[in-house]
């Protein structure tokens, strides 16, 4: 029967305290990088794994970072690679990333309240965040380390990464008035989310300043199916032909818009062009004529964790926040 390694089997290897090689796991700042690189190296050659059990019973701490995803998340957007994201930048930590879903319809506090009672996490990572979030409000009482992708309370200081979606759909109206369109149809992100009200007002703006008719397309958001997006901008075109340009936030959306024109024999670059955001290079793949913004979703995941410890380490420092800032001359997937 093997022996499992412990701090003690390190200790014994690299000639150090055992207080040394847990600060050096720990990747406490008054140990030294070359004795902290000795010490990770030892532990991954003879196998060393931590006892969370006896972590949390010595320090309080889980070593886990919980991110805390809806199930209607669409692989074809950038779920997958923010969560692999996430976990990269906790790399070389002695955190590890724990997924906790919830599904749609379900009170999104659930999952909060229970991370926060059971203290089953050292901090928190959401998204879908609302104007005033509750969740917010919830954690800021508990004094519980959190981040979240996206911003809620602008008054309040709080740990977010975000995108400026504002930024995307100035950009996206400008790009499109470039191309000489003149009625624009927009499907936006659920008006519920702090994102989507930021780039449809930015958007609406835009479209004021270049004199151009924005139309919001009715009953859809870009998190609704492939199906009743496509079927919807088919009637909007039917009904108002003057329709020549699509702004959308999600490469789904995008899909699905134009699945919805070409069913009406309309050319994509020709009768009608769309600016969509991608974060997987996937849409020129799709349609090569799509006009791509990039939203760097590896960077916001690593800043999530990085945000996430920040949050968990320092917990009455000033938390971390920052905004990914698309280009107005963007140019990486066009």
């Amino acid at each position: 029967m093997l022996i499992k390694p412990t701090l003690k089997t390190i200790s014994e290897l690299s000639g150090l305290a055992i207080t040394t090689v847990s600060r050096a796991l720990s990747n406490a700042p008054d140990i030294s990088i070359s004795t902290k690189e000795k010490v990770k190296k030892i532990a991954d050659e003879i196998g060393y794994i931590p006892d969370r059990a006896g972590v949390r019973l010595r320090t309080g701490r889980t070593n886990v970072i919980s991110l805390i995803m809806s199930t209607d998340s669409e692989i074809m957007d950038m779920t997958g690679r923010l969560i692999s994201s996430i976990a990269l930048g906790l790399r070389g930590t002695p955190y590890h990333l724990n997924m906790t879903h919830h599904f749609p319809g379900d009170d999104p506090m659930k999952p909060i309240k229970y991370i926060v009672e059971t203290g089953s996490a050292d901090a928190l990572i959401f998204n879908q965040v609302q104007p005033n979030d509750p969740r917010v409000h919830y954690l800021i009482e508990k004094k519980f380390p959190f981040t979240m992708h996206g911003r809620s309370c602008p008054n309040e200081k709080q740990s977010f990464v975000d995108y400026d979606n504002g930024e995307f759909a100035k950009i996206a109206i400008e790009k499109l008035v470039k191309k000489n369109r003149k009625h624009v149809l927009m499907i936006t992100p659920p008006q519920n989310q702090s994102y989507g009200l930021e780039m449809v007002q930015s958007a609406k703006n835009t479209a004021e300043k270049h004199n151009i008719s924005l139309i919001i397309a009715p009953i859809i958001t870009s998190d609704s199916s492939i199906t009743l997006i496509s079927d919807t901008v088919s009637k909007q075109i039917i009904n108002n032909k003057k329709i020549d340009g699509i702004l959308v936030g999600t490469p789904k959306g995008a899909m699905a818009a134009v699945a919805g024109f070409e069913k009406l024999n309309l050319t994509i670059g020709q009768d009608i062009d769309i600016v969509a955001k991608d974060a997987v290079n996937f849409l020129k793949l799709f349609r090569n004529q799509i006009i791509v913004i990039n939203e760097n979703v590896e960077i916001a995941g690593k800043k999530l964790a990085e945000a996430a410890i920040h949050a968990a380490q320092n917990p009455d420092s000033e938390p971390i926040q920052y905004i990914d800032r698309p280009e107005s001359d963007y140019t990486k997937f066009n």
